[in-house]
């Protein structure tokens, strides 16, 4: 298995320098723990509780961590429920909370999880094998003008119809069964010639985000924040595309204005050129941090910052 490398490591532990000794810190995507080990070694004074909805990945940080004793604790389970899980544990409220939002370069890695258009592998995607229906159980059971509108809302993709329509008929005809299947069958919708991008990209991220419900799964987490966090409590986030970046941007936004804390700094926070270098994948990260509390903060007012999901009783 390819080494998983962390993004953002320095940066991340940087922005928790605000973190009163003795707090617990939630990290909501916990992975195989570098970020954990990391926040860990910095503030000897702090506990970590790690959650991640990958069984696979919370074997790995269970391992790593086991080195810290009772200092860390780490669980199965979505980061869009840390408090309910926190609580679960006989903890209230968390001094931090980090979210590395996003696929794992480890789940790219390996093949068998569906997640590549470079390998073949079952059309799959699920970041918890056993959580929900996979992404080629999707394409078998939604109409064409769904699979159109989850590839164009979360990919951006302009020839989702296409890509949506020959996705369709591929199934019917019995031609699409592996990643390799699908890939190919977004490569043969757009036209000959040089792209940017291999024209899967935009197809896979979107059916990745779909069945994940990875946006959902943000939202929520962000939801929980003014009912879950201590006075001083320091919020980080890191994301990997604009639909999340922007989630992100908005709610700190809202809650500046609302007085429930302040922003640390107005621009995200990126990998510097040796990260960019030594990890691919830290090119497109952008860390936003939060302080939590203010004087006039109220933690009750979790209602007003509930996901569009919860608003709409859906």
């Amino acid at each position: 298995m390819a080494e998983h490398l962390p993004v953002l490591v320095s940066a991340v532990v940087k922005a928790f320098g605000e973190l009163r000794p003795g707090a617990t810190i939630v990290d909501g995507t916990c992975g195989f723990g570098g970020h954990s080990a990391a926040l860990l070694e910095r503030y000897p004074g702090a506990n970590v509780v790690g959650f991640d909805r990958d069984t696979e990945a919370v074997a790995h940080a269970t391992q790593r961590l086991a080195g810290y004793g009772r200092r860390a604790v780490v669980r199965h389970g979505r980061f869009g429920k840390w408090l309910e899980q926190l609580r679960a544990l006989g903890v209230d409220h968390a001094g931090g909370l980090l979210l590395d939002v996003g696929v794992s370069s480890y789940q790219l890695d390996r093949p068998e999880r569906g997640f590549s258009f470079r390998e073949a592998g079952p059309v799959d995607m699920r970041m918890d094998p056993g959580g929900g229906p996979s992404a080629l159980e999707f394409l078998q059971g939604a109409p064409e003008d769904e699979i159109a509108r989850v590839i164009w809302r979360y990919g951006d993709e302009r020839l989702s119809r296409r890509i949506a329509r020959q996705i369709k008929r591929a199934l019917d005809e019995d031609r699409l069964s592996t990643t390799l299947d699908l890939a190919e069958i977004c490569r043969r919708a757009y036209p000959k010639g040089q792209h940017r991008i291999d024209p899967a990209t935009r197809t896979f991220q979107a059916l990745r985000i779909h069945v994940n419900d990875e946006l959902g799964e943000l939202e929520n987490a962000l939801a929980s924040v003014p009912e879950g966090m201590e006075e001083a409590g320091i919020i980080a986030v890191i994301s990997f595309h604009s639909l999340e970046d922007r989630i992100v941007k908005q709610t700190m936004r809202e809650w500046q204005e609302q007085s429930f804390g302040r922003i640390l700094k107005p621009a995200p926070i990126t990998a510097d050129e040796p990260e960019r270098v030594s990890n691919p994948r830290a090119r497109s990260a952008k860390l936003r941090v939060f302080v939590w509390g203010a004087e006039d903060a109220k933690p009750t007012g979790a209602d007003r910052y509930r996901s569009k999901k919860h608003r709409q009783g859906t």
